[in-house]
C-alpha cells in the first residue's frame, strides 16, 4: 500500500471541504466501512493522497426511518442494520432480501449503505495491477477483458472500452423502487433519481458516476408506492454463500384484483450500471 494522510471528519461538510481542491492523481477518497476501498488500496488497484474517515458522523448520517411518504435511510448506515429493520423487512422486503444476500455477516456488519452503492467492478483485469491493459485503471491502456476471461462480466451496457459489470445488489433493489440519492457537495445539498448516479462506461471508462471527487452520498429516499411491499430480490451465482452476482432481478409489483397495475425490474450481475 502506497503512504496517504489520514483524517477524521468532524460532520459532513467538513469531508466534503477536505475532499475539495484541485484534482490529483490519486484524489482524496472517503472511507467508510472500508471493506472495498481498503482492499482496493492493497493490492494498487486505486490510490488516494488522502483518506477522510466518515465513521464518527454515524449519528448524522447513519439514521433508519420510515413513515406514510417512504423510508429514509442514511448512507452511514450498516448494510446488516438496515436488512434487519423491521419495517424494511415488512415494507420494502427486496431491500431486505438484497442486503441479507451479499458478502458476508462481518463484512454487513462494517459495510455501510453509501459505500456499498459506490463499491468498485471486481473485474479481476481492474484488480490485478499485473495486467497493464485496463481502461479503468489506466484510462486509454485497452481492455485486456475483451479478448480474455470474461464469464462473468456484462453484456448490457457495453463498449469497445470495457465490459466490466457493476458487482452490487442493494442497488437493483433502489432502482426498482424508484429510490432518490441525496448527496452534499460544495454547493450544498441536492437530491437526484438513484438510477442517473451510475454511468455506462462509454469513452471514460474510469468515470462510473456522475459524483465529483467532493460530492459526499449522505443517504437515500424511498418513496412509498403500491408495488413495495410485494417486492422480491433472486440472486444466480455460483455457490450460495459470499459470492457475486452472475444474474440477479429485483422486482417490485403492483397486483390489485389479479391485474398488474405496475411492475418494475431491476437487472444485476448482467451490466455496467445497476
Amino acid at each position: 500500500m502506497r503512504p496517504f494522510a489520514y483524517r477524521r471528519a468532524a460532520s459532513a461538510l467538513d469531508a466534503v471541504q477536505a475532499a475539495a481542491g484541485p484534482p490529483t492523481e490519486a484524489p482524496t477518497q472517503f472511507l467508510a466501512g472500508g471493506t472495498t476501498l481498503i482492499d482496493l488500496m492493497k493490492l494498487d488497484a486505486m490510490r488516494a493522497e488522502t483518506l477522510v474517515d466518515l465513521n464518527d458522523l454515524s449519528r448524522e448520517l447513519g439514521g433508519i426511518s420510515a413513515g406514510a411518504d417512504g423510508l429514509a435511510l442514511g448512507a452511514l448506515a450498516r448494510m446488516s442494520d438496515a436488512a434487519r429493520h423491521p419495517i424494511v423487512r415488512r415494507d420494502y422486503p427486496v431491500i431486505a432480501q438484497a442486503l441479507d444476500l451479499a458478502a458476508s455477516q462481518q463484512l454487513r456488519n462494517m459495510a455501510t449503505l453509501g459505500g456499498n452503492v459506490l463499491q468498485r467492478t471486481r473485474c479481476e483485469y481492474f484488480r490485478d495491477p499485473s495486467w497493464t491493459r485496463c481502461n479503468k485503471r489506466d484510462p486509454g491502456s485497452g481492455c485486456a477483458a475483451l479478448e480474455g476471461v470474461n464469464r462473468k462480466h456484462a453484456v448490457l451496457g457495453v463498449g469497445e472500452r470495457c465490459i466490466a459489470a457493476y458487482p452490487g445488489d442493494f442497488a437493483q433493489a433502489l432502482a426498482a423502487l424508484e429510490a432518490e440519492v441525496e448527496i452534499l457537495g460544495p454547493g450544498g445539498p441536492r437530491a437526484m433519481a438513484f438510477e442517473a448516479l451510475h454511468v455506462e462506461p462509454g469513452a471514460a471508462p474510469e468515470a462510473e458516476t456522475v459524483l465529483a471527487p467532493d460530492d459526499l452520498i449522505t443517504g437515500f429516499r424511498i418513496p412509498a408506492r403500491p408495488w413495495t411491499r410485494r417486492s422480491l430480490y433472486l440472486k444466480v451465482r455460483d455457490r450460495e454463500s459470499y459470492e457475486f452476482a452472475l444474474a440477479s432481478a429485483a422486482v417490485a409489483l403492483d397486483l390489485r384484483n389479479g391485474t398488474v397495475n405496475q411492475v418494475r425490474i431491476a437487472l444485476g450481475g448482467v451490466a455496467t450500471k445497476p
